[in-house]
């Protein structure tokens, strides 16, 4: 039994997998409520924008900035948003982190793509 993910606007199906989903306790979402997060998707399925706005924005409580640079996620059929890719993905080095501290800005990381829930019609293929 599979699980489909479709366009809630056009009900085209995105061709996401479950097998790349991250778990809801992964130590990025928990502050992404109403969100799936992949760490892969079929860039044939999706129009992507970047975007880059100066102004604060918050994350979670303890996580914010003043310039939130991230891309837009499109569905390639409707154009209707659906949610935003973002580099704060597992390190793509394994590494301690900048004085040992842990993952920080410095590591490269891999891309997160977020969908929202709200964007999204998951049907169960039997």
């Amino acid at each position: 039994m599979a699980t489909i993910y479709s366009c809630k606007e056009c009900t085209t199906n995105l061709n996401l997998t479950t097998n790349r989903i991250f778990p809801p306790n992964f130590y990025f979402e928990a502050g992404n409520k109403n969100s799936l997060s992949f760490s892969w998707i079929d860039p044939d399925k999706f129009k992507f924008e970047n975007e880059d706005k100066i102004r604060p924005f918050f994350e979670t409580l303890n996580y914010w900035g003043i310039q939130r640079k991230r891309t837009k996620i499109m569905c390639k059929n409707c154009g209707k948003l659906l949610g935003y890719v973002y580099d704060d993905g597992p390190p793509l080095v394994d590494t301690p982190g900048q004085f040992h501290f842990g993952p920080s800005q410095v590591i490269p990381r891999n891309p997160r793509f977020r969908f929202r829930s709200k964007a999204l019609v998951l049907t169960s293929d039997s």
